[in-house]
C-alpha cells in the first residue's frame, strides 16, 4: 500500500485554516468576552443607580425633626432638600404616568406644564438648600411645611405656607395704622412679617410652588383624618 505523502504546500494549507479557524473561534471568544463584560459594567451601574435612587428615596423619606431648628440647624438642609425633590419626582411621575387621551386634553396639557413650571420655580430653593443658605426664619417655616406634609398634616403644612406667604408679602406697605392695629388684633407682626428677604420675584414663585407640592401631596397621599385636609 503506497503511504500517504503530503507536500509542503498541502501542509501549509491545513495549517493556515487551523490558524484561521482558531483565530476565528478566538476572534468570536474575544467579542464574547466584550458583551459579557459590558453586560456586567451595565448590571453594576444599574444597581449603583438603583441604590441611589433607594438612598435618595430613604432621605426624601425620613421625616423631619423639627427639634432641629433649636439644636443643628445644618441637618435640615439635606432633609428638606431630599424630601422636596421626592415630591417634585413623585409628581412627575404622577403627570408621565396618565393615559395618552388625558395627557392631550386641555386640562392635561395645563396640569403637566403646571409641574415643569414649578420644578423651574423651585431651582433656586434647591440652589439655596445645597449652598445651606437661607434666613433662619425661612428655614423654620420651610422645615414646618416638610415636616407637617410628611405627616399629612396638610392643614397645618398649609398653615406653615401661609405663614411664609406673608412674611413674603408686601402687605405693610401703604397700609393705614388703623390697618396695622386691626392686623396686630390678630397677629403680632414681627420682623420676618414686615420687611423680608424673601420680597423679591424668584422667592415668591417657589413659595407658590410649595403650596403646589402641598396640594400635590394631598392628592396623592390623603390624611386619614379629614381634618387634616387643607380648606
Amino acid at each position: 500500500m503506497t503511504p500517504v505523502t503530503w507536500g509542503t504546500k498541502s501542509l501549509e494549507l491545513i495549517e493556515e485554516k487551523n490558524h484561521e479557524r482558531q483565530g476565528g473561534q478566538n476572534d468570536f471568544r474575544k467579542a464574547l468576552e466584550e458583551v459579557e463584560s459590558r453586560e456586567r459594567e451595565m448590571k453594576a451601574k444599574e444597581g449603583q443607580v438603583k441604590d441611589k435612587k433607594k438612598e435618595q428615596s430613604a432621605a426624601g423619606t425620613e421625616i423631619l425633626d423639627l427639634g432641629l431648628l433649636k439644636t443643628d440647624k445644618n441637618k435640615l438642609y439635606p432633609i428638606i432638600y431630599h424630601a422636596l425633590k421626592r415630591i417634585l419626582n413623585e409628581w412627575k411621575e404622577a403627570m408621565d404616568e396618565r393615559p395618552e387621551n388625558v395627557k392631550r386634553t386641555t386640562q392635561g396639557k395645563l396640569a403637566a406644564a403646571t409641574q415643569r413650571q414649578s420644578a423651574e420655580y423651585l431651582k433656586p430653593l434647591f440652589k439655596n438648600l445645597r449652598q445651606r443658605n437661607l434666613p433662619d426664619d425661612v428655614l423654620g417655616r420651610i422645615s414646618e411645611i416638610v415636616h407637617h406634609t410628611q405627616k399629612r398634616q396638610y392643614q397645618r403644612a398649609n398653615d406653615a405656607y401661609l405663614r411664609l406667604s406673608i412674611g413674603n408679602a408686601p402687605w405693610p406697605i401703604g397700609v393705614t395704622m388703623v390697618g396695622i392695629h386691626e392686623r396686630s388684633a390678630r397677629e403680632k407682626i414681627s420682623a420676618d412679617q414686615v420687611a423680608h428677604v424673601l420680597n423679591d420675584e424668584v422667592s415668591r414663585k417657589y413659595i407658590q410652588s410649595l403650596k403646589r407640592l402641598i396640594t400635590f401631596s394631598q392628592s396623592a397621599h390623603p390624611p386619614e383624618d379629614p381634618s387634616q385636609l387643607m380648606g
